[in-house]
């Protein structure tokens, strides 16, 4: 049992410190004292730190294998990874009142924009890479590490989506008329078409990341990408 203290500790830590954003009055009382800007760099940095521990500590408990790994499960990954990356580079900031991660200012229902293509992206992008990456590494210690992680990313759409309708009340069929929920769903109904060339600095952001996690994992994560 000694031997999963420290990825016991680390999931414990890069858990709780996600309570944070759940507790109002203490996320405001983080903010009057450091101010909103100094907390959620310290709070994004906190979370990406524990976050690495996490994985690394995973990698150093004891391996239990639950499933073998198999061919189609790496193309899975592989062929979901680039729409992960693409949801978080064309999400973040981005004009979209829906989600947390999103600005309401420069909105334009009628051209929704990454809102169009699901109005929580950045809650997508996470639940597709836990669950991908859940089904590539089918040892206990990765199920326990993604298990969590994609549970309370679907925990989280459903939270988001309740949210964004209560705060935009009366204004929600309105500015909603040309999303989805769910991704792509807009475009199958035909409430959605793309409009115009999307930002070529995040295409670029995008492009970036891509190449440079796919010839980083291996050195970095230990594990080659590819097939």
């Amino acid at each position: 049992m000694q031997d999963w203290a420290e990825f016991t500790l680390a999931m414990g830590l890069f858990l709780g410190a996600h309570l944070v954003p759940g507790r109002p009055a203490l996320r405001a009382a983080l903010i009057a004292r450091l101010g909103r800007r100094p907390y959620l760099l310290a709070y994004s940095a906190l979370s990406l730190l524990l976050f690495a521990w996490a994985i690394a500590a995973a990698g150093r408990a004891p391996f239990v294998p639950v499933w073998d790994q198999q061919i189609w499960m790496r193309w899975a990954a592989n062929l979901v990874m680039p729409a992960v990356l693409a949801l978080g580079c064309f999400g973040i900031a981005a004009p979209n009142p829906f989600a947390f991660e999103g600005q309401a200012r420069g909105f334009d229902p009628a051209r929704p924009g990454i809102a169009g293509v699901t109005r929580q992206p950045l809650l997508w992008a996470m639940l597709l890479w836990a669950l991908v990456h859940g089904l590539v590494n089918g040892d206990l210690a990765h199920l326990l590490l993604f298990g969590p992680l994609l549970a309370f990313a679907a925990l989280g759409l459903v939270v988001a989506e309740a949210k964004a309708r209560r705060r935009l009340g009366a204004d929600w069929p309105r500015l909603a008329a040309h999303t989805a929920a769910l991704p792509l769903a807009a475009l199958v109904l035909g409430r959605w078409r793309p409009r115009g060339a999307p930002s070529w600095r995040r295409l670029v952001l995008w492009l970036i990341l891509w190449g440079a996690i796919w010839h980083l994992h291996a050195p970095v994560i230990g594990v080659w990408p590819g097939v």
